[in-house]
C-alpha cells in the first residue's frame, strides 16, 4: 500500500497548470502514526515518544502563524471516523479545510524557511495523506420552495 506523506513534483506543476484565479480551499486527509516517528527530524524529537496525533498537534501550532502571514486561514478542523459513503476499511483520523488567497501564496507559505523548520513534526506524525485543492464555483439557483 502507497502512503503518499508530501507532493510530487509533477502535482505542483499540475496545480501551476491549472491557472486557478484567485482563492484555493486544500481539503487535507490526514491518518496519524501510532507513535510519532521522529527520525527524518531528531532535532525536533521530545524527549519521551508521542502519538501521531500529538506531533501533528505541535506542527499545526508551528504553523499557523506562518499561514496566517501568508493570507491563509484555517477554515475547519475535525476528528474523523468511518465514512458513511465510502470504502469500509479506508479510515481518516483527521480532516482540515486550509484557505489560501491564492496558489501563488499557498506556494509561497509551503515554501517558506521559517514554516518548513516545523515540518518534520507533519513527517513524524502521518502514515498516509491526501491533499486535494478545492476551486470555488457559482451554486446551482433552487428550482423550487420545499414542501
Amino acid at each position: 500500500m502507497t502512503a503518499y506523506l508530501a507532493p510530487s513534483w509533477e502535482a505542483g506543476r499540475d496545480l501551476f497548470r491549472r491557472n486557478i484565479v484567485g482563492e484555493v480551499v486544500m481539503l487535507n486527509l490526514l491518518r496519524f502514526r501510532a507513535i510519532a516517528d521522529y527520525a527524518a527530524t531528531p532535532e525536533l524529537a521530545p524527549a519521551e515518544a508521542i502519538s501521531g496525533a500529538e506531533a501533528f498537534h505541535r506542527y499545526i501550532s508551528h504553523t499557523l502563524p506562518y499561514l496566517e502571514a501568508s493570507g491563509g486561514s484555517l477554515l475547519f478542523i475535525g476528528e474523523g471516523g468511518p465514512f458513511f459513503i465510502g470504502p469500509e476499511a479506508e479510515r481518516w483520523d483527521r480532516a482540515m479545510l486550509i484557505r489560501q488567497s491564492s496558489v501563488e501564496n499557498f506556494i509561497a507559505f509551503a515554501s517558506h524557511e521559517g514554516y518548513l523548520a516545523g515540518y518534520g513534526h507533519r513527517l513524524a506524525a502521518i502514515a498516509d495523506s491526501r491533499l486535494l485543492p478545492l476551486v470555488g464555483m457559482a451554486r446551482p439557483a433552487a428550482t423550487g420552495a420545499a414542501a
